[in-house]
């Protein structure tokens, strides 16, 4: 069994402003970014209401840049499929010790939100996924792609 959970914000404002300062640079129609962490847990069984919200708990970090609504053109990176990330090794083990025996794995992803002054084509759509952080992983618009990607 498969859930995803919305994280915190994954950008500092520094970051967004130097993430803006590429955009302009490579002539993209980038009016404003927002990414947050998005998060894929396997689980052996269901979560109960009290297990899922000790889970949310443990997937809220990062800047404390405030969340916003996720609106605009979206794009999902992820680490490279096939591969078992430290970070997702990591968050597991901390689940576990936090009595989440239903965890069976977690890994984690950026959605990036665009708002656009215009449409993007095939090679726009290129040169903005070429900018986007981090390196080794894989970008994609739709979300289904992942979730049958990370499955245990």
């Amino acid at each position: 069994m498969f859930q995803t959970f919305r994280g915190s914000p994954a950008l500092s404002e520094f970051r967004i402003q130097g993430l803006m300062q590429k955009f302009q640079q490579n002539q993209l129609p980038v009016k404003s970014v927002y990414a947050e962490y998005l998060h894929f847990v396997e689980l052996n069984r269901p979560l109960v209401s009290e297990q899922e919200a000790k889970l949310k708990a443990l997937l809220h970090y990062g800047p404390t840049l405030a969340e916003h609504d996720a609106k605009g053109e979206t794009f999902i990176v992820i680490p490279r499929v096939g591969t078992i990330s430290s970070w997702s090794s990591k968050a597991t083990d901390i689940a576990h010790n936090c009595g989440l025996s239903e965890v069976e794995r977690i890994e984690r992803g950026l959605a990036y939100y665009f708002e656009l002054s215009q449409p993007l084509d095939e090679k726009t759509t290129e040169k903005l996924t070429a900018l986007l952080p981090p390196e080794n992983s894989c970008c994609n618009r739709h979300l289904s792609v992942y979730t049958n990607s990370y499955s245990v």
